[in-house]
């Protein structure tokens, strides 16, 4: 009895010596994990600049097309546009253009407008619009190309000049504005140009469809 006893405390002394001794190897362990763990990152700081980025409010250009003036058939126009970027959806644009109207056709017919020996007459315009971008998006050109652009609406009033008379004109267009870099814009427009003209004693509300494209910068 007394030796199964001796032997019960014997392998209990030996029991707790061994956990004693592999408390610290367990906590160096323990301790090496978490440092293991903790990562200390060296981000290296370095200065930077903010570009100053230049508003580009104004936009200025000319255009070429075709205007079909009611009764005279169509001819080359040519002209001038100065835009006002008043947000990043309203502008405000100013056009003047200019084109040649001819009574050729009358004169056939004994009905000249003006004199049979000058059938052409100078017709110059100009208009202040109000336009909006209705649907801004991109053109893709294949499949790594691609282009800004912008369909918008115009409408304005203004005054056509032809034969020394100035006849009240209003306006509406739509056009589409293409932009192959931050500072160069692509336009095609089509617009009417309404104004009463007199003609051969009756006074009509005249329908002027323009035609055109052109080109202009930011500044």
């Amino acid at each position: 009895m007394r030796k199964t006893i001796f032997v019960r405390l014997l392998f209990t002394a030996g029991a707790w010596l061994i956990v004693g001794a592999a408390d610290p190897v367990l906590a160096d362990t323990a301790g090496s994990e978490d440092a293991g763990q903790v990562i200390q990152p060296e981000v290296s700081r370095r200065d930077v600049k903010i570009p100053k980025i230049k508003s580009s409010d104004f936009e200025i250009g000319a255009y070429a097309g075709l205007i079909s003036i009611e009764n005279f058939g169509s001819n080359p126009v040519y002209g001038a546009r100065l835009v006002y970027h008043v947000t990043e959806d309203y502008f405000v644009e100013g056009v003047y253009g200019r084109t040649t109207i001819s009574d050729e056709t009358y004169c056939k017919l004994g009905l000249c407008l003006w004199s049979a020996s000058q059938t052409e007459q100078d017709l110059t315009y100009y208009a202040v619009s109000l336009g909006v971008d209705l649907f801004p998006n991109e053109i893709f050109f294949g499949r790594k190309y691609a282009m800004n652009s912008a369909v918008y609406l115009l409408a304005g009033v203004g005054n056509t000049s032809v034969i020394d008379e100035n006849h009240f004109t209003s306006n509406i267009g739509l056009g589409i504005r293409m932009l192959p870099r931050d500072w160069l814009a692509f336009h095609v427009t089509i617009r009417d140009y309404l104004f009463s003209f007199d003609l051969l004693g009756t006074n009509k509300l005249t329908n002027n469809f323009e035609l055109t494209g052109g080109v202009s910068v930011y500044f």
